[in-house]
């Protein structure tokens, strides 16, 4: 049976229904079509990277209705809301620095101080966003490395049942991913070339807008730099018997655990609760610091890996 439905008033309620159970939904943007959950919600976040096999926890685009919510969620200053009101709706996102009280988005955002923001230039999405009633993080809804859909079938021939719904909102008018600039230094940074062009947002700054190579030891991208997501304290990875005064975080069947990702082993319940958890932690933690058992290297294991390798580097 298929997954495929015409996005009329009433499928798009009922899809706003599913985002706000926690499940998947496929919609049109003007770009491409994107694999949606509620930003709010950890594990149907972690939903979209296990549906995507998407290797690593790369900060995800949340798509907002109102440029007024802006303000709500992440920090502002005229020149965001400058570029916003001349450049939205459409193919144009910014990274923002978030605000201190919005710690339950921080899978979307990677465990990153930063969130990735637009509004998409599309009815249905806007109409999807606006009846869900939360910001909607969506990549795009295809298997990681494949190419990007921009038809309701694209979608479900690369994800199949692994989405819950599609909505058909017809071809994408653009067809390519939306433009990324980094708006929270003195200068704009451009990340991801894309729907808009440089010149454009040159022109409406009347400045010259840098561009980003992605350099590890320079990093102007979310998720770049060889040490990230780390706590304050000493943490210790891949350990199955950690010493005395440790914070131990656990996975699987392990006694002895102060906080455990998933009793049972799901890689999709650990991704969920990594960031929450290593929060907890380093708030508690003492002098020994941190341990985090080993996490298998396999679907979101891939993922969580590479975020805990990330927060453990030292020089």
């Amino acid at each position: 049976m298929s997954n495929i439905y015409t996005a009329n008033p009433a499928n798009i309620k009922k899809a706003a229904e599913i985002i706000r159970s926690g499940h998947l939904v496929a919609f049109p943007t003007e770009t491409v079509y994107g694999l949606g959950a509620n930003v709010y919600d950890a594990k149907a976040v972690a939903s979209i990277f296990a549906a995507k096999e998407r290797p690593s926890f790369n900060p995800l685009i949340s798509h907002i209705a109102e440029i007024d919510f802006l303000s709500e969620y992440v920090e502002t200053d005229s020149r965001a809301i400058e570029l916003a009101r001349h450049f939205w709706p459409g193919p144009f996102t910014m990274v923002l620095k978030r605000k201190e009280h919005t710690s339950s988005i921080d899978l979307a955002c990677a465990g990153l101080p930063t969130a990735t923001v637009r509004m998409p230039n599309h009815p249905v999405a806007l109409n999807l966003i606006r009846s869900s009633g939360v910001p909607i993080v969506a990549p795009s809804a295809n298997r990681s490395q494949t190419i990007s859909p921009t038809t309701a079938q694209h979608v479900a021939d690369s994800l199949g049942n692994r989405v819950d719904m599609i909505l058909d909102g017809g071809p994408c008018s653009v067809g390519v991913e939306s433009t990324i600039v980094d708006v929270t230094g003195k200068n704009v940074v451009l990340l991801r070339a894309g729907g808009i062009a440089l010149e454009d947002i040159e022109a409406f700054l009347n400045e010259k807008v840098l561009v980003s190579h992605g350099e590890a030891d320079r990093p102007s991208s979310p998720g770049q730099m060889l040490k990230h997501y780390a706590p304050k304290h000493r943490f210790q990875i891949n350990v199955l018997h950690p010493e005395k005064g440790v914070f131990y975080i656990g996975f699987g069947n392990q006694q002895n655990t102060d906080l455990n990702l998933s009793p049972c082993g799901d890689l999709k319940e650990a991704a969920a609760n990594l960031f929450a958890y290593m929060r907890i932690a380093d708030e508690m933690s003492g002098d020994k610091g941190i341990a985090i058992a080993p996490i298998p290297e396999q679907g979101l294991g891939l993922a969580i890996n590479d975020r805990i390798r990330r927060a453990s580097y030292e020089k």
